[in-house]
């Protein structure tokens, strides 16, 4: 007989990373004077996504103090927190960001290369975000031709 405990699992991973038990990754996130050091596991980033799997392989790995140590100035904390949150427990929320920072989470889960979220972003601006979309088409076109996984924002945009 088989069981599935998915929401189990999912609740202990959010402890996970809620608590920071175990953490051999420390994350500089944002610009100063707003940088904030978040502690992850690389295990679980790895899992995730090729961008992090390279990061932490031998050629690239900043390691100190047997932690690996990632800089990631150009993604804010608060978005560094959601992309998180994903990654550890499966969801995500949106509907609290402005159009700006949906487009900036966009391009943050492409650099991370966390696939599944490109396509999920991009419906989400299509369809709640649309004016957003339409205050500055020249200057969205431009971020959308600059990311070429964007195609569904390209779609939609022409």
């Amino acid at each position: 007989m088989s069981s599935k405990f998915l929401e189990e699992l999912s609740n202990d991973y959010e402890k996970l990373f809620e608590t920071e038990i175990g953490y051999d990754v420390i994350i500089y996130a944002g610009e100063e004077p707003n940088v904030k050091e978040i502690h992850a596991h690389s295990n679980i980033l790895c899992i995730s996504s090729k961008y992090f799997r390279t990061a932490f392989s031998n050629e690239w790995a900043e390691k100190k103090d047997g932690k690996f140590i990632l800089k990631k100035p150009n993604i804010s904390p608060h978005l560094f927190d959601i992309i998180l949150r994903f990654i550890y427990c499966g969801n995500i929320e949106l509907k609290n960001l402005q159009g700006p920072d949906v487009l900036k989470l966009l391009i943050a889960v492409e650099e991370l290369n966390i696939q599944q979220l490109i396509s999920h972003i991009q419906e989400y601006l299509i369809k709640h975000q649309t004016v957003f979309l339409h205050q500055n088409p020249t200057g969205i076109l431009e971020t959308i031709y600059q990311h070429e996984t964007f195609t569904d924002l390209w779609d939609f945009c022409l």
